[in-house]
């Protein structure tokens, strides 16, 4: 997929029309394992806090082993929200390495 569309989408959920918003997440969540590394890249670099569990739950629903370090990362985070996406994620993902750091995170508390 292009990477113009992915950049469109993301710039939807940016928008102050609700309609927008979920145009452009719903496009995401449909592509979604074809844009794994470019929702990492762009939850990484995310600061508005409405938009970074989006973009989680993106992540998660790409159902992606490229997503797991991403995922994993979020086990810890001080965001409700983004500690259940991360658990979600890893949850859906269902590989040794996902259900390892989540028993990991289960351990440390």
């Amino acid at each position: 997929m292009s990477t113009r569309w992915f950049e469109r989408a993301l710039a939807m959920m940016r928008e102050p029309d609700p309609a927008r918003r979920e145009s452009g997440f719903d496009f995401l969540r449909e592509h979604a394992d074809s844009y794994v590394a470019e929702l990492a890249a762009a939850f990484e670099r995310e600061d508005d806090p409405r938009l970074r569990p989006l973009l989680l739950e993106l992540l998660a629903e790409a159902r992606a082993d490229d997503a797991l370090p991403v995922l994993a990362a979020q086990l810890a985070a001080d965001d409700d929200d983004l500690r259940f996406w991360a658990v979600r994620g890893l949850e859906m993902l269902d590989t040794r390495a996902s259900r390892a750091a989540l028993h990991e995170a289960g351990a440390d508390g």
